[in-house]
């Protein structure tokens, strides 16, 4: 049976660990092109040798998604490979929990600048793109925190609730013809809990993490909004482990 997925041309940021290399094995997997932008570029590299070795399309291209011109090279090369785009995924993503009277100015910033300006230049990369094809599917990775606040997690939580808030405004100005989809993860397993600098916060992100499960569970439901027919937009989906309170 047809997944919908097979022939499609999926970006995906932040793809050199966790969810966005999970995801980029799977569509690759499912007959997807997937074109894999993050810092670490010979991580990227390894994972399209073996998404090509298993038979799979797969580019990669070094990208730090606060650069604006390196985003909008990552989608200019997934058209210059594939001659398409049909899914941009804004998964690159910061995590870091402090107190608000810890000052750590330089962390917020870092943050908006993945968590916020990373989706919006992502949008702005492929909006032309998707515009000019008449269809395109954006996915966003925003989590749990941007549901609900915790403490030490104010900025990291307003940038996650600032993703929803884009998404959802993308969705009423393209929705006739473009899919916008956002993903809430729980505690999932990956590098995001390693971007706490704070000694305290860290142990309890750390203790909180025990619970944590599989990417899996993430790339399941980006390949179930992808797979959908074109004339149906899963627009939230919220994954998290069922023993999360939070």
């Amino acid at each position: 049976m047809s997944t919908n997925i097979e022939g499609k041309v999926v970006v995906i940021t932040g793809a050199s660990s966790g969810l966005g290399e999970d995801a980029a094995r799977h569509l690759a997997s499912q007959g997807a092109a997937v074109v894999l932008g993050a810092r670490r570029i010979e991580r990227l590299d390894a994972i399209v040798s073996e998404i090509r070795q298993n038979g799979g399309k797969a580019e990669a291209l070094a990208t730090d998604v606060t650069d604006v011109e390196q985003v909008q090279a990552l989608v200019n090369k997934a058209v210059d490979a594939f001659g398409r785009v049909d899914v941009v995924i804004n998964n690159a993503g910061l995590m870091s929990i402090a107190p608000l009277s810890e000052l750590k100015v330089d962390e917020w910033e870092r943050m908006i600048d993945i968590n916020i300006k990373g989706v919006l230049y992502g949008i702005a990369a492929g909006l032309p793109i998707f515009q000019s094809q008449g269809t395109g599917h954006f996915i966003n990775i925003s989590s749990v925190a941007g549901l609900k606040v915790v403490g030490g997690g104010a900025v990291y939580s307003g940038t996650k609730f600032a993703v929803r808030a884009i998404s959802e405004g993308l969705r009423t100005e393209v929705g006739g013809a473009i899919r916008t989809t956002t993903i809430l993860p729980g505690l999932i397993d990956t590098e995001l809990k390693q971007g706490t600098s704070h000694g305290a916060s860290s142990q309890t992100v750390d203790e909180m993490y025990k619970m944590a499960i599989s990417p899996t569970a993430i790339t399941d439901a980006i390949a179930y909004a992808i797979s959908q027919p074109a004339d149906v937009d899963v627009n939230e989906i919220v994954v998290r482990p069922t023993v999360q309170e939070f």
